[in-house]
């Protein structure tokens, strides 16, 4: 399969088929494209023309292209349909994906949708999934799986999966339960087709079990899912009750996501922004952290005017002073990134304080190499050992410091429940900043005898 490849042309010949309403020639073009892929093509129209294509195609394919849209164009379209054309393009989705969507609907008219919804069974499970809190398990699980009785055999069991998988996209897992909806383990296809059609499901069913309760955290998902290599997981409520499942590419949605929002706080941006967004939105999203980096610069400059005098006699002084800075900031985000990335991935073990030896050995064996090459260029350069000395030994306490305060500042906001991601941006780098000038100054002030 080729790979689809989203051009100009493409979107200038649909939108010129779009204007003369060439239905039958639209309909040919993307007949055998991706939904995926058409969703990309919508992204690119103005909100008249998506809404006009996504009128035109089949519901069955309209539905899965709305969940792939932009958050912003979605919202567009959905304003322009009428609440049964909503509640037929539900009516096509899986429970997961259409509360989802009503989610985000206007909360006077969603009642609307739902009242449309034909399959009432399906409106149920759709109304019982908004009661959750999207970030959660539940607000990310799916109704849609197929769960047999421990007390049936296995013909009984054969010919009512055949009926609960015709509501199933992908069948995964075959959950077992007893008379109560209480989850009791999981059942091998291998095992149910080799058994004798007279067999007890409770003889055949293995017992062992990976599922999350309803109100886990989806990062905390996606850690056992990872884990324990699973495409599907199951769901149980408070007392026990199988209530449904979490699938695989609701997963990799919550790590993106979480990917995303991780990358921007350690930009420094403190919202959840795109490209596309307004001028005043990425604005107050990059505006504390800028705020916070120019108090940090402010703090520097008035550490500098203390050592003025100092600048009159040792004017080689001032030009190391953004290297200091800089080899300041990049280690404490090389030691915080690090940090985030173990306590992410849940591979940090052990105490602080031997996180923290470890992490302030390395920066000290990093700080002394860095220091003996800084301290044979300056020699050479200028001459003057004692300055040279002087300068090596301030990067080498520098370097240390902020490997100490690029890995506590995570691990310390972890154990307060902060997200650590936001150490790894300009708090780290503004803070290494101001504590690296003041204590390259005080050393080579005490070094120098001044």
């Amino acid at each position: 399969m080729t790979p689809f490849k989203l051009t100009e042309e493409l979107v200038t010949k649909i939108e010129q088929l779009i204007e003369s309403q060439g239905d039958a020639a639209l309909n040919s073009l993307l007949e055998d494209v991706h939904y995926a892929d058409i969703a990309e093509i919508i992204n690119e129209l103005d909100e008249d023309e998506a809404t006009y294509l996504i009128k035109l195609l089949e519901s069955d394919k309209t539905s899965d292209v709305l969940t792939e849209l932009d958050e912003d164009v979605r919202e567009a379209i959905l304003g322009n349909l009428s609440s049964k054309e909503i509640a037929e393009e539900l009516e096509e989705l899986d429970t997961d994906d259409a509360a989802d969507i009503i989610g985000e609907l206007p909360q006077e008219i969603v009642q609307q949708v739902i009242s449309e919804i034909e399959d009432r069974e399906h409106a149920k499970d759709i109304v019982d999934l908004l009661r959750y809190d999207e970030n959660s398990a539940g607000g990310l699980m799916a109704k849609e799986l197929v769960k047999v009785l421990d007390s049936w055999n296995v013909l009984a069991c054969v010919k009512e999966m055949r009926i609960q998988a015709e509501n199933v996209t992908r069948v995964h897992s075959i959950y077992v339960v007893n008379e109560d909806d209480m989850l009791m383990g999981r059942l091998s296809l291998k095992d149910l087709l080799t058994a004798k059609n007279t067999a007890q499901i409770k003889d055949v069913f293995i017992p062992k079990v990976d599922y999350v309760n309803v109100n886990e955290k989806p990062e905390e998902v996606a850690k056992i899912m990872s884990k324990y290599d699973l495409e599907a997981i199951p769901v149980i409520d408070e007392i026990g009750r199988l209530v449904g499942r979490i699938t695989i590419d609701d997963i990799v949605d919550v790590i993106r996501e979480e990917a995303e929002k991780d990358y921007q706080m350690a930009a420094g941006i403190s919202k959840d922004v795109e490209a596309d967004d307004s001028i005043w939105e990425l604005t107050r999203a990059r505006l504390p952290w800028l705020i916070l980096g120019l108090f940090g610069g402010a703090g520097a400059a008035v550490i500098m005017g203390g050592f003025e005098e100092m600048f009159k006699q040792y004017t080689i002084l001032f030009l190391f002073t953004p290297l200091i800075a800089a080899m300041a900031g990049n280690v404490g985000v090389q030691s915080s990134a690090i940090i985030v990335q173990g306590l992410a991935n849940d591979d940090i073990k052990g105490s602080i304080g031997s996180r923290l030896i470890k992490e302030m050995l390395l920066a000290l064996l990093n700080g002394v190499i860095l220091a003996a090459l800084l301290l044979l260029f300056t020699w050479v350069w200028k001459g003057d050992f004692l300055t040279a000395l002087a300068i090596s030994l301030s990067l080498i306490a520098v370097i240390v410091v902020a490997g100490f305060i690029g890995t506590f500042t995570p691990l310390f906001l972890h154990k307060r429940g902060i997200d650590p991601a936001i150490a790894t941006g300009p708090f780290i780098t503004t803070s290494n900043d101001i504590f690296g000038i003041l204590i390259y100054f005080m050393i080579a002030k005490t070094v120098l005898g001044i």
